[in-house]
Formats: structure tokens, C-alpha cells, sequence
């Protein structure tokens, strides 16, 4: 291999480590974004069930009707 042909090389295997610096970066920030949206869910699930029951409460509809 020629001198020039090595140095091709390098360019090309620095410029891919970059890359996957960079990609890990992106996949990090995302981990952290995703966690943060699972722990709204969690939350919001939490107050639509809360609401739910609530509701259930005073609607009555865990009373049987007078017929049965």
C-alpha cells in the first residue's frame, strides 16, 4: 500500500469514529428522552385511573340495580 493509500484509510477510520461518537450521543440523549416520557405516562395513567374511579364512584356503577 502506498503512503497515500494509508492515509485514505485513517481519514475514513477517523471520520467513522466521529460517527459513532456522535450516534452514541444521539442514542444517550434519547435513553434520557424516553425515561421521560415513560415517567409522564405513568403519571398521567395514574390521574385517568384516579379520574375513573372516581367517577365510577359517584355514577354508582358498582351497584347493582335494585332488580337483582
Amino acid at each position: 500500500m502506498s503512503g497515500e493509500s494509508i492515509t485514505q484509510i485513517q481519514e475514513i477510520l477517523m471520520h467513522q469514529e466521529q460517527q459513532i461518537s456522535d450516534l452514541s450521543k444521539t442514542v444517550l440523549q434519547q435513553w434520557g428522552e424516553i425515561d421521560l416520557l415513560k415517567k409522564h405516562i405513568r403519571k398521567m395513567q395514574n390521574e385517568i385511573d384516579a379520574v375513573s374511579e372516581t367517577a365510577d364512584r359517584l355514577s354508582g356503577a358498582s351497584e347493582k340495580p335494585p332488580h337483582y
